[in-house]
């Protein structure tokens, strides 16, 4: 199973991704478990993750997320505007899946 955590200001808007996600993942028959969380959260949750996925509106902290996630092996992005303003469930979870085997 591939864990992906994404990351975002409040962990809201991101849930509306996740749960659009989750349905990809079940009509594709992929095995993974999402999760989404405030960014202040991303030390505390290093141990719970195989790709992390920041929110666009959170990319300022891409340096920060580098650093506490990269060294443990765990790639880290910033999911595509253009697919997260349009909840593109599928397209964002099939590119968690691609770096995550990176």
């Amino acid at each position: 199973m591939t864990r992906i955590l994404l990351f975002c200001a409040a962990g809201m808007s991101t849930s509306m991704l996740v749960s659009k996600m989750k349905k990809a993942a079940n009509d594709l028959g992929v095995d993974v478990s999402i999760e989404a969380y405030p960014e202040s959260e991303m030390s505390k949750r290093v141990d719970e993750a195989d790709v992390v996925l920041l929110g666009p509106q959170v990319k300022f902290v891409l340096p920060k997320a580098k650093s506490i996630f990269e060294p443990k092996g765990i790639p880290v992005e910033v999911i595509n505007t253009m697919d997260y303003g349009m909840m593109n469930g599928e397209k964002v979870l099939k590119r968690a899946l691609e770096i995550s085997k990176k």
